[in-house]
């Protein structure tokens, strides 16, 4: 077993491109199941789905990847790209394809941070942990890929403990507010509007409450959900579906919810600027797609941002950051070498259930042969030794087979590999001259041992 990353993501992709290929929550278990329907039952696969307003990633395992990874890298081209409605030459232009270490030391990179548009930021691991989650219930889940994940959490936890890597950056929510800020001279005057009610949200929320603006509101499809935020911020719920008629009540609008297409549209914020006169608005769309039709930052009195505007920001530089990804780089590369040695282990476990299934075999064979002996009378110490030569005799017989059958060139080198696997390092033997043997063929004994 090996394994397979497909993605595209923030470095590779726009904001645009990237909506068409996010999935919602809700919508991981079903996708998984109908990605791993198309894939061919010999593969044995494994997948899992990465995202995110930042990513979409498959995480792909299967036996003998060298004869299946070019149809298993095919099936994933053409579900997504089918997914996204875009082609799949169109797709493989803006994605990424890894595999083995590769594959382990991006998926150690991600839950650490180091590939986030926020230097360290600490959501992401949450979102790597509720997609295996969803892959465990959708059954898609098996042995390689749950060691990739529970070792990437792993390396993760270390990164964060061990280095300062979250430490010298802002937050892309700190972002939001600090470019409001720009634009604002005072933001305890303005008024503020999330849309959604989520973790993104949440966070941000928390920020802008900070500069204890003069009034906040959360606007949710849910009523339910936006109460218990808009409670928790001292802030006033309404439902989704008023927001076109009181949008114009807001200078700033951060809106992050999962709907597949624009809530907030042009024509919407265009009567909104008229009813404030021209006042500025500023708007956030953290979300992946667009929950803000890109064609409203066009406006000459509208500031929008969206999730790849803000990247610029949220950049830091310095020697501290530096020695802190210096640091987690190499805590990463030690955990690929783990990983990459748990999976050369795993290509001889098929040789060890084979050595383990003929050993039992011998085992059953000879002690079927050592009833039949002791029902017929035979002396049981006679039955005893017969027992342990007959298992010997054919412990031995391959082994001695090959060492006859190797011609000059090749016996050396099976001499070799037999000491190693039967003395175990004990090459006495084969140094004894004949007369320092027993009759038995053994080394004699050495030194003045009694």
């Amino acid at each position: 077993m090996t394994v397979l990353t497909l993605g595209l993501n923030h470095h590779t992709a726009a904001v645009d491109l990237r909506g068409r290929f996010a999935f919602a929550v809700e919508q991981l278990v079903p996708a998984l199941k109908g990605l791993h329907a198309r894939m061919a039952t010999s593969m044995q696969a494994e997948v899992a789905l990465l995202s995110t307003c930042n990513r979409t990633e498959l995480y792909c395992a299967a036996g003998s990847l060298g004869g299946h990874g070019h149809a298993l890298q095919r099936s994933a081209v053409e579900w997504l790209s089918g997914i996204g409605g875009v082609s799949a030459d169109e797709l493989m232009r803006h994605t990424y394809v890894l595999e083995g270490g590769q594959a382990a030391r991006h998926a150690f990179r991600v839950a650490s941070g180091l590939d986030s548009m926020v230097l360290g930021e600490p959501q992401i691991l949450g979102q790597m942990k509720q997609a295996v989650r969803e892959a465990d219930s959708a059954g898609t889940l098996g042995t390689t890929l749950h060691q990739l994940f529970q070792r990437s959490f792993a390396v993760a936890k270390e990164v964060r403990t061990s280095t300062e890597i979250g430490a010298h950056s802002i937050s892309m929510a700190a972002a939001a507010v600090r470019l409001a800020g720009q634009l604002f001279e005072d933001l305890s005057k303005t008024k503020v509007l999330f849309v959604g009610a989520g973790e993104m949200i949440e966070l941000t929320a928390t920020h802008f409450a900070a500069r204890t603006p003069r009034a906040m509101a959360v606007a949710n499809r849910t009523l339910e959900r936006g109460e218990k935020l808009a409670n928790h911020l001292g802030a006033q719920a309404m439902r989704l579906a008023d927001l076109p008629q009181r949008l114009h009540e807001f200078d700033i609008v951060v809106s992050c919810t999962a709907s597949s297409l624009p809530i907030i549209g042009l024509g919407a914020v265009e009567r909104a600027l008229k009813a404030r006169k021209r006042r500025p608005m500023f708007m956030v769309d953290l979300a992946v797609p667009r929950d803000i039709e890109p064609e409203i930052g066009s406006l000459d009195d509208v500031y929008l941002y969206t999730v790849d505007d803000l990247s610029a920001l949220v950049q830091t530089a310095g020697e501290k950051r530096q020695a802190a990804v210096a640091q987690a780089e190499a805590i990463i590369e030690t955990g690929v070498q783990g990983f990459v040695h748990w999976l050369d282990q795993r290509t001889t476990v098929p040789l060890i259930q084979a050595l383990h299934s003929q050993a039992d075999a011998w085992r059953a064979a000879e002690l079927a042969r050592a009833r039949k002996m002791l029902a017929k009378g035979d002396d049981l110490e006679a039955v005893l030794e017969a027992l342990s030569r007959g298992l010997t005799q054919k412990m031995l017989h391959g082994a001695m087979a090959e060492l006859h059958s190797a011609d000059a060139h090749q016996r050396p080198q099976v001499a070799a590999s037999l000491a190693r696997l039967f003395l175990r390092g004990d090459l006495t033997a084969l140094n004894a001259t004949p007369s320092q043997r027993h009759p038995d063929n053994r080394p004699a004994p050495q030194g003045d041992a009694a």
